[in-house]
């Protein structure tokens, strides 16, 4: 079971109603949250640990983590509200975000609140704007920097998505040398060429790469949207090869939100599905089965972009590749 952890926000998306203009619609969404979903579409087990309101808006986050079949008995309800993240695309532009996050459920996940993870865990995955708030980020720190400091036999894999927003960050060099921290913890770091823009700026993507596998991580890839993605796997005897998977034509973008999420949610997925979800499998993993897993995550999250918001696909969607605007 992958096992994901952080905040479940109510993505506030823009819309142009006729005779009212524009507005903006709640779904569900977050990070991790998203990661979840996407795993669980693809029919893989998967758990989502976070605070979700008892509110309305936390009825309609508990029913999509139940409509794909993710598990939602590690949750904790509660009374405060959930984070609102407004979103608004335009064509040819990076999604914009606006949040709203004082006192807000997801935030105040405390150590004390975490639930015992299923003795079939066999990756957590973390990252995105929970590791900027507190008590959340410590939270989540202590849990990972635990279970890495784990004899290897027993370790469960650790995937990182920074998923960065600046505007956020409050302090960039206190951010940077925690952020360097949990690479250190992580077994899998998956980057977008943009958090990589923040983290290593002026650094090329294989050069940053490079950086995140010299500070401990197993397996590194960044990417680059329509071009891709890069993968640097660092085997036992220190010995790195690199993997390049294209990127997937497609006929029209709709928007790219929940793209990473989805992303690496399909590679860890495809992962399980071929029986390489151990810390053992992952650092004895060859190029055929790296590639095959970017390039099926390479079309998951294609797919996204041809819908509106997260709306990651199933697998027979991907086999039949379902590029249609929806």
């Amino acid at each position: 079971m992958i096992v994901c952890i952080g905040e479940a926000v109510i993505d506030m998306f823009q819309k142009n109603i006729s005779g009212l203009g524009e507005v903006f619609m709640p779904l569900p969404g977050g990070c991790t949250y998203n990661t979840s979903i996407a795993i669980g579409a693809l029919g893989v087990p998967a758990a989502f640990v976070g605070r979700i309101s008892h509110n309305f808006f936390g009825d309609i986050q508990v029913k999509r983590l139940n409509d794909y079949n993710v598990k939602n008995d590690l949750l904790i309800r509660c009374a405060e509200n959930p984070i609102l993240a407004f979103i608004k695309t335009e064509e040819g532009r990076q999604p914009q975000y606006a949040f709203y996050d004082e006192g807000t459920s997801d935030k105040l996940l405390s150590t004390g609140e975490l639930p015992q993870l299923p003795l079939e865990t066999s990756c957590i995955v973390f990252g995105s704007i929970s590791m900027n708030m507190e008590p959340i980020a410590t939270t989540i720190e202590t849990l990972i920097l635990n279970e890495a400091s784990k004899n290897i036999n027993e370790r469960k894999i650790i995937a990182f998505d920074p998923n960065i927003r600046p505007f956020m960050i409050k302090n960039k060099n206190e951010y940077i040398k925690r952020f360097s921290g949990w690479v250190c913890a992580c077994t899998i770091a998956k980057i977008s060429s943009e958090d990589f823009e923040y983290i290593y700026p002026d650094t090329e993507p294989q050069a940053a790469l490079n950086k995140i596998i010299d500070l401990g991580a197993r397996l590194a890839i960044v990417t680059l949207g329509p071009d891709g993605a890069i993968a640097l796997h660092k085997h036992e005897d220190g010995s790195v090869i690199k993997i390049r998977a294209d990127g997937i034509q497609i006929p029209q973008i709709a928007d790219t939100v929940g793209a990473g999420d989805t992303f690496l949610g399909a590679f860890l997925a495809r992962l399980a599905q071929k029986g390489k979800m151990t810390y053992n499998a992952i650092v004895s993993l060859n190029e055929f089965d790296l590639r095959d897993a970017l390039s099926f995550a390479n079309k998951a999250a294609a797919i996204v972009c041809t819908r509106y918001g997260a709306n990651p696909p199933s697998m027979k969607e991907i086999e039949r590749g379902a590029f249609s605007i929806a």
